[in-house]
């Protein structure tokens, strides 16, 4: 039925699109498209287009100088003892398996350099071009707040000092995303025009003097131990049992809409809470995650920064690295080595682009290919057998496309025994590739008797940097 709907519609020279279109259409599409053009060419294209997606005034200037008070110098990578960094592969505490581990197709995104197959040198290639327009290839990073060390696949940003006012404790947190393009591009944060429209999923709070943020209410307990049971081998999704490792209370979102600031709103997950600087200084690794987020790699809080661990992804054919703080469900959570948020919960999800839309779509495979040595390993399956990430697939981030929001409606996919059965499971790069898949029956929802669609869970993942 539905290869007979897609059939139904002409298409390439049997379309006359002209013929298809009133005077009037075609009139008052003109004017909105010079309109458009006129606009542009008055403000940096993200911004253009993101203020149309969700639209909201410039904060005042009295706002943007409460704001510039958060501004920290950029943080610096810090070298880290990967092996003494992670607690185990997919069994306890820590993040398990990073992104450049084994450095196998299946398990390792990063892209070959350039002069593979010629017989030139790589300094014969000059600058990728986007070095000239981030749109066009090449790497880009895309949170700009510390530097990223390629190597081992980690991030060094600053670290946040605030507290929780209904308690009176510490709160210690990082920022990387937030809903005003101004002060995105003041702090060197990701811009999201989507979270403008996150409303009873964020908590709320004021920007202190010191540029900290007292927020109103939420805590989390990083003490839990995580654990979790895969099911059997080539099935291991869903698991036999989860437990994450870090649990927020009811009132725990990393979205929070700062008061005294204009409504803006940040994603400020917590890294650490209802401790002193001395119980969290590790510096050079070796953490104790019963004390910290399990992403944490490294921190220090005498210099106020912390080191996070990168996880691989795909956005529109593109390899990405983000990082991976909190989920709306336990099982998300444990599965992500990411702390349970249950405030998230109240996201609006399953309109995706739609007017106040506050998320963007992360495509996630159940019964992928599994093995670090497959360069089609991809799916839920594969990361519970080898302790290595799905390889998920996000829709647009900035440079790619208008709509990035690190609210991503987790969109899970499962393939079809007939698909299976012809050889066409394969990895999946690219959100369209996965809609068109799913339009022509090859793939379901989360399992092969589910619908296509949300899978009524979210995962606040901040990206971090495109690599080609």
């Amino acid at each position: 039925m539905v290869r007979a709907f897609r059939r139904s519609f002409p298409r390439g020279r049997d379309l006359d699109v002209i013929a298809l279109r009133s005077p009037i259409y075609s009139s008052t599409k003109l004017l909105i498209l010079v309109s458009a053009t006129m606009m542009s060419s008055l403000l940096p294209s993200t911004m253009f287009a993101q203020n149309v997606v969700a639209a909201r005034l410039p904060v005042s200037p009295e706002a943007m100088a409460v704001h510039r008070l958060a501004k920290r110098p950029m943080a610096k990578a810090v070298t880290i003892d990967v092996a003494e960094s992670s607690s185990g592969v997919n069994s306890a505490q820590g993040f398990g398996a990073f992104a450049r581990d084994q450095g196998e197709p299946g398990c390792d995104l990063f892209p070959a350099p350039a002069n593979i197959g010629t017989n030139v040198g790589l300094s014969y290639f000059g600058p990728p071009p986007s070095t000239v327009n981030q749109s066009l290839v090449g790497p880009v990073q895309l949170l700009n707040t510390g530097q990223v060390d390629a190597t081992v696949s980690t991030i060094t940003i600053p670290l946040y000092k605030g507290t929780v006012k209904s308690t009176g404790k510490t709160a210690w947190y990082i920022l990387t995303d937030v809903s005003d393009p101004g002060i995105a591009a003041e702090l060197g944060l990701n811009f999201s025009a989507k979270m403008n429209n996150i409303t009873t999923a964020a908590r709320t709070g004021n920007l202190g003097p010191d540029g900290n943020i007292i927020f109103d209410k939420g805590t989390v307990n990083f003490a839990p131990k995580r654990d979790i049971v895969p099911g059997p081998e080539g099935a291991e999704f869903p698991p036999k049992s989860f437990t994450p490792g870090e649990v927020g209370d009811a009132s725990y979102s990393p979205y929070v809409r700062i008061a005294n600031g204009g409504g803006v709103v940040y994603n400020a997950p917590m890294i650490a809470y209802d401790v002193d600087a001395s119980q969290i200084n590790f510096p050079n690794g070796n953490v104790d995650y019963t004390k910290v987020h399990d992403a944490v790699q490294a921190i220090d809080p005498i210099g106020m920064t912390v080191t996070l661990a990168l996880v691989n992804g795909f956005s529109f054919g593109r390899p990405v690295w983000y990082i991976s703080m909190d989920a709306s469900i336990p099982l998300a959570a444990a599965i992500e080595h990411n702390t349970y948020a249950p405030l998230m919960g109240k996201l609006l999800l399953g309109n995706d682009d739609s007017a106040g839309s506050p998320i963007e779509r992360i495509f996630i495979a159940t019964n992928g290919q599994e093995g670090c040595d497959n360069p089609q390993r991809q799916g839920l399956s594969a990361d519970l057998n080898d302790g290595h990430r799905p390889n998920n697939t996000l829709g647009g981030i900035p440079t790619l496309a208008l709509d990035y929001s690190p609210a991503w409606d987790a969109n899970l996919y499962t393939w079809t025994d007939d698909a299976i059965n012809k050889g066409y499971r394969q990895q999946l790069r690219e959100e369209f590739q996965i809609l068109t898949y799913a339009a022509d029956g090859l793939i379901m929802g989360a399992s092969q008797t589910a619908p296509f669609g949300s899978a009524g869970f979210s995962i606040n993942c901040p990206i971090v940097q495109r690599l080609d």
